[in-house]
């Protein structure tokens, strides 16, 4: 594979960018972001929020403060401040990063498709990396990484413990719109543009950006999946030569699992999202089949496209 012709990011050398790249989004993701939703949060809120998160025990009134938290940190962190970085910094324009699609409703119902059929392919995948034993050696590291796990499927629950129909709009808003937005302007756009500058080689560039996509998340028992999930990402990135693309798949994947908790909290659906047993492999079978065809054809929608990002 051939590099792009011209870089939609930076004109510095590639590791310079991706260093600044990192620098922007730590900054607003970790510390400007943070700390203006806690500020705004704390003008709605009566508790000591920021000791509840430290403590991993939100009050039974922290759901929405949290959620603004959380959607402020990851709007500022992924979204404002790189955005403006490219535009403002780098001085390139945003609009390259997007093309216009003449099929749009065929490429969502391919997405969509994509989407179940991929995660119950992986489903044997998730079940492993779920139940997956530290050798003695690192019995240290398996106990602090599956304390951390716990930790964060007790705030997970919280935060998708929706009890109106617009609790379910906020968690979709901060957990499903933003992230897709967000995180596929850093890790695809970005990032996986600049390695591939970097390398020139496009597959080390998306199967590294997906690394790094599942080491943000700091969740070792959920690694390998978000991996997989993230490299499927960058090839429907890199096929398509829109952002649009990978935004909708990230989209829809977050936003169909926030629907099945919300509808199994309802009573109206019995699929239980967060369970950690694999479908049957006869199904699983049928869904990996499916995936590849789906991955074929949509390759094809884009077959004639030049080879760029």
């Amino acid at each position: 594979m051939t590099e792009p012709q011209e870089s939609l990011v930076s004109n510095k050398p590639p590791l310079t960018s991706l260093f600044l790249i990192f620098a922007v989004v730590f900054i607003g993701f970790v510390v400007v972001g943070p700390m203006v939703g806690m500020a705004i949060a704390m003008l709605v809120y009566d508790g000591d929020l920021l000791a509840e998160i430290l403590n991993n025990s939100p009050g039974p009134n922290a759901f929405y403060p949290l959620m603004i938290v959380q959607g402020i940190a990851s709007f500022i962190g992924l979204v404002m401040l790189p955005a403006l970085y490219i535009r403002y910094t780098e001085q390139k324009l945003l609009a390259p990063f997007f093309r216009k699609e003449n099929n749009l409703p065929v490429v969502v119902a391919i997405i969509c498709l994509l989407g179940v059929s991929f995660i119950v392919a992986i489903s044997p995948i998730m079940e492993w990396n779920m139940t997956f034993e530290f050798p003695e050696s690192m019995k240290a590291f398996g106990d602090w990484a599956r304390e951390q796990e716990d930790k964060f499927a007790e705030l997970t629950k919280f935060l998708t413990h929706f009890e109106s129909f617009g609790g379910f709009l906020v968690g979709l808003l901060v957990i499903a719109v933003i992230p897709a937005i967000g995180e596929e302007f850093v890790f695809r756009g970005l990032i996986q543009n600049e390695l591939w500058r970097n390398s020139r080689n496009v597959h080390v560039a998306i199967w590294v950006s997906a690394i790094l996509f599942s080491a943000i998340h700091m969740q070792f028992f959920g690694f390998v999946p978000r991996l997989l999930l993230g490299a499927l990402f960058g090839y429907l990135y890199y096929w398509s030569g829109n952002l649009l693309i990978p935004m909708i798949a990230h989209f829809f994947n977050n936003g169909f699992s926030l629907t099945m908790i919300y509808l199994q909290g309802l009573g109206v659906s019995d699929i239980d999202m967060e369970q950690e047993t694999s479908a049957p492999l006869s199904v699983v079978a049928v869904c990996a089949v499916a995936v590849f065809a789906l991955l074929y054809f949509f390759k094809k929608q884009y077959s004639t496209r030049p080879e760029t990002l």
